[in-house]
């Protein structure tokens, strides 16, 4: 048994069992060693940054890792920003990263470049093994670390012949309630405003009904981050809201709030910084508390603070469609009256979703919507992949931003390569308008034809119709209210990739 072969029956006896891959000349050894493995799936992606959010993307949804499997250093730092993404999602994922073969690595060869250094910065564990034997029980090494694990294969340790498979890592235990309940008990029971701040494993609909127990108990609030990695949403969940995107807005949200306490996430803070402004967003005067334990803690406060009560739930609400031209501030009513029952909701809308989507997507049908973690631009497109392939029963909705979209537009080409069940809409705005925000924000001058032209994306006007149908994804074109509802309709009812382009005017 030869390295390939050693590193993929480790990862397929540890439930790996998807690799989007993004392959060179290293490793194909890795490539060919797929043949004899029909367990693990091989998916091909035309841009490594679409490989690493396919796989945040399935992680997130399937809670066990998928691998990637990138070209050299070069093909990782292509893969970097959705890493970035996957590493503040705390999604697990396994990145294979080939490299020269050790007696060509002294030539300095165009390739040639510190894979080391640039994984350092997504991952939890970089392990490079030198020696054939010892490939096996790194790739548990890099399994059983969490996070985004980067494993580096020299191609002659994946060509030579003496591996062994390094059989199933531990397994990993849920952390126990936080030994400081009682505390916690106390803050919560003082009659003080508390707002409790949710995150990860906690905002399942197991954690959110645990969390609204706990907030019918005493003064409490609850909060996300904006865009949190996987929310539980819509009819039947308890409600829970997220911060907003704005400083502002969310002083306002936690004005008063006496105490803060933290569950699976840190303290709140503004995403930049703002010239005469303070980037932390923690209320003064309040204290700010750390509730290890996550799931567990909240279900132990929840039966100790409200053992008999239950959970609220949200009820299904109606929503009058508009009529007319699509804008901002309508198109996400259509597509939550039309909801498909526990779709997956990927979430890149940025300025088109800010303001609308918290409220017009509360009393859809339940959904679990995946959010952009890391605000590095260009996961929406390739996470939605991932999360198909983690469920291929569930209909998966990406709502997608002009510009984000560009960014790893060849996803579609998976899309339809792979025959996955996504409907995606893009929001076509022709500009970078949070850009556009953001320039006054930071107190720049006042916008002229300069600057301008970096943040207008028309002329040429970007035609995702043509772009979609030449990647093999049917696509239609929405400018009304009544266009995108049809169309939108249509597209969930049929197996497969459908993509809409949803012009917006006004409001931007």
């Amino acid at each position: 048994m030869n390295g390939a072969e050693a590193l993929l029956q480790t990862l397929i006896d540890n439930d790996v069992r998807v690799c989007f891959a993004n392959p060179g000349t290293s490793e194909m050894h890795l490539v060919a060693a797929l043949e004899s493995y029909p367990s693990m799936r091989g998916v091909l992606c035309l841009f490594e940054g679409v490989a690493t959010g396919a796989a945040d993307g399935y992680g997130r949804m399937a809670g066990v890792p998928a691998a990637t499997l990138l070209h050299l250093g070069p093909g990782l730092a292509n893969g970097l920003a959705n890493l970035h993404n996957a590493r503040r999602a705390a999604t697990p994922v396994v990145n294979i990263v080939g490299d020269h073969a050790a007696s060509h690595q002294l030539l300095d060869s165009p390739l040639q470049s510190d894979i080391e250094s640039a994984a350092g910065t997504v991952s939890s564990w970089v392990g490079r093994p030198t020696e054939v034997d010892a490939l096996g029980p790194a790739v548990l090494e890099a399994i059983g670390a969490g996070g985004v694990s980067t494993l580096i294969v020299p191609a002659d340790v994946s060509w030579s012949n003496g591996a062994q498979p390094a059989g199933r890592a531990p397994s990993r235990t849920s952390p126990p309630a936080s030994p400081k309940i009682s505390y916690a008990r106390d803050v919560l029971s003082s009659g003080e405003s508390v707002a409790l701040l949710l995150n990860g494993s906690v905002l399942s609909e197991e954690g959110l009904a645990a969390a609204d127990r706990v907030a019918q108990s005493g003064n409490v609030k609850l909060f996300c981050p904006t865009w949190p990695a996987r929310l539980r949403r819509g009819v039947g969940v308890p409600v829970v809201t997220p911060l907003s995107y704005r400083a502002e807005t969310v002083r306002e949200q936690l004005a008063g709030v006496k105490h803060l306490l933290l569950v699976e996430t840190g303290p709140p803070v503004t995403s930049f910084a703002y010239p005469g402004q303070d980037g932390r967003l923690t209320p003064d005067g309040a204290t700010m508390h750390e509730l290890s334990g996550g799931l567990a803690t909240l279900k132990a406060l929840a039966d100790d603070l409200a053992p008999d009560v239950r959970a609220r739930k949200t009820t299904p609400r109606h929503v009058d469609l508009p009529t007319g031209a699509l804008d901002s501030d309508n198109w996400a009513y259509v597509l939550a009256a039309l909801l498909p029952d526990n779709s997956i909701v990927v979430d890149e809308a940025i300025t088109s979703g800010l303001q609308v989507l918290p409220d017009a997507f509360a009393g859809a049908p339940a959904h679990d919507a995946l959010g952009l973690t890391g605000l590095a631009i260009g996961q929406g497109l390739p996470l939605a992949a991932g999360a198909a392939i983690a469920c291929p029963q569930r209909p998966v909705i990406c709502l997608e931003a002009d510009g984000s979209a560009m960014y790893t537009l060849s996803a579609l080409w998976t899309h339809a390569r792979e025959r996955l069940d996504i409907t995606t809409v893009i929001l076509n705005n022709r500009s970078y308008a949070i850009l556009r925000a953001e320039l006054k924000r930071v107190g720049a001058p006042a916008e002229g034809p300069g600057a301008a032209a970096m943040i207008d994306l028309a002329g040429p006007n970007l035609d995702f119709v043509s772009l979609s149908k030449g990647m093999g994804v049917p696509a239609t074109r929405a400018s009304t209210v009544e266009e995108l509802a049809t169309q939108f309709k249509a597209a969930i009812s049929e197996p497969g990739p459908h993509l809409i382009e949803a012009v917006l005017t006004g409001n931007q």
